[in-house]
């Protein structure tokens, strides 16, 4: 029947208009649809206008010294909130401090690689030093225990950073010596093979890093890695698993006094191009009078020029780390991340949408646009946070609470339960293996 009405109609010559009917009725009810959503829901919000950055004057407020020294739990509350959550962090702190234990792998002083198993007897220096701080501190704190059956975590002490130094050993050398390591502690105590691995962590802020396990795959994938190459690009590390160090320059003097500051470019960077995410940067804004771009030897002050921009860009590198991040909240200067699937520093804990701006590389064309767009009020907002978050990113040989140290413990500290998760899994597998 529907056929023969199509025949019919078919043979009849129909006035034109008649074809318009459906389309038209189509967009109108469309239109009416469009209408009705945006006046009764929030896909189509209405801000009142705001300044911007391009009419923000140079000599910037600077929040008060009583302002900048308050405790983590007298934050702001919402999107202001420099913590996911400051109530669940500060109980979960407290309980920490109090009872997290490490036991660290036993080695003496006449140990062939003692240079490498043993913290350094000098204070850490220079680009990697957050590894060594993290060791020389640990060792002496009150987490460490002698007596393994109270132990959370287990440490394995090798510093990448020493090996690849060491003339015995090398670039070359390192996943042999790691995976030698693993057997040899393996056989001599009882405490890898209970978990294979998963309570058991290393530290490593050079990229060497990143493929010292590769002959210890057990180590890669079970054990928690605390890396500053924290890709979550990268097959090797797990997001959640492993934990973040962040890259940190250090520095035994107090952070600069901001309120003389006077902060008159928009964004600054300096560094090797050595990627083409800084190859893209350079090449887009190499000549603009307002975003400054440098690469090589600068000829004035690297601190003046931090202090001296409203915003500071660590862009990627070799890898998506470098210390500029921990440099610019030294400085006081509102941190621009440049850097796809960086896993940042403590992200687990911090909300980084408080105090930095995360532009993803192909809107680097968009850079200039992107921090104008900024309100005066927002980029008070994120400079008044960015002075609550120094002191989560330096080191002290004596640790403060919530500095650099304190907050990787925090990580472990969270991981502590995911250990107990992959020992159920391993047991298991275990005895299923033991079956078969």
């Amino acid at each position: 029947m529907a056929s023969l009405v199509i025949y019919y109609l078919s043979q009849q010559r129909l006035p034109r208009s008649f074809f318009l009917i459906p389309t038209s009725l189509a967009l109108v009810t469309s239109l009416l649809i469009l209408f009705y959503i945006s006046t009764t829901s929030n896909l189509f919000p209405h801000h009142p206008p705001q300044p911007s950055l391009s009419s923000f004057a140079h000599h910037l407020i600077i929040p008060s010294q009583s302002q900048r020294s308050l405790p983590p739990n007298s934050a702001p509350n919402g999107n202001n909130e420099v913590f996911h959550d400051t109530d669940i962090f500060l109980q979960d702190y407290k309980e920490m401090k109090r009872s997290f234990k490490i036991y660290v792998y036993p080695h003496r002083k006449d140990d062939p690689f003692a240079n490498a198993l043993l913290p350094v007897d000098f204070e850490p220096a220079g680009n990697y030093a957050s590894e060594s701080y993290f060791k020389k501190v640990l060792l002496k704190s009150h987490f460490i225990t002698k007596d393994p059956t109270k132990a959370h975590l287990f440490f394995l002490p090798f510093s990448i950073a020493r090996l690849r130094h060491d003339t015995r050993v090398g670039v070359a050398g390192i996943q042999d010596f790691v995976r030698d390591y693993i057997f040899n502690i393996s056989h001599k105590y009882e405490y890898w093979n209970r978990t294979g691995g998963a309570d058991h962590f290393y530290v490593a802020c050079h990229s060497i890093g990143r493929s010292a396990m590769e002959k210890a795959t057990q180590v890669k994938f079970n054990a928690i890695q605390v890396v500053c190459s924290s890709s979550y690009f990268l097959s090797g590390y797990i997001t959640h698993k492993d934990a973040c160090l962040p890259q940190i320059w250090p520095r035994k003097e107090e952070p600069p006094n901001l309120l003389s500051s006077n902060r008159t470019k928009l964004a600054f960077f300096a560094g090797g191009i050595n990627s083409p995410v800084r190859e893209r940067l350079l090449q887009v804004w190499r000549n603009d009078p307002e975003i400054f771009v440098h690469f090589g030897r600068l000829k004035t002050s690297y601190a003046d020029a931090m202090l001296g921009s409203m915003f500071c860009l660590h862009v990627k590198g070799f890898e998506v780390n470098t210390a500029r991040i921990a440099d610019s909240l030294y400085y006081g200067c509102v941190p621009v991340i440049i850097a796809n699937y960086y896993d940042l520093p403590f992200a687990d804990i911090l909300n980084w949408k408080s105090f930095s701006v995360v532009v993803a590389t192909l809107d680097i064309p968009l850079l200039k646009k992107i921090l104008k767009g900024i309100s005066s009020n927002e980029y008070m907002r994120l400079k008044s946070n960015v002075l609550k978050v120094r002191k989560q990113f330096q080191w002290h040989l004596l640790p403060t609470d919530y500095d650099a140290f304190n907050m990787v413990m925090y990580e472990l500290w969270l991981r502590r339960s995911f250990s107990t998760v992959s020992l159920s899994t391993f047991e298991h597998s275990k005895s299923t293996n033991d079956f078969t």
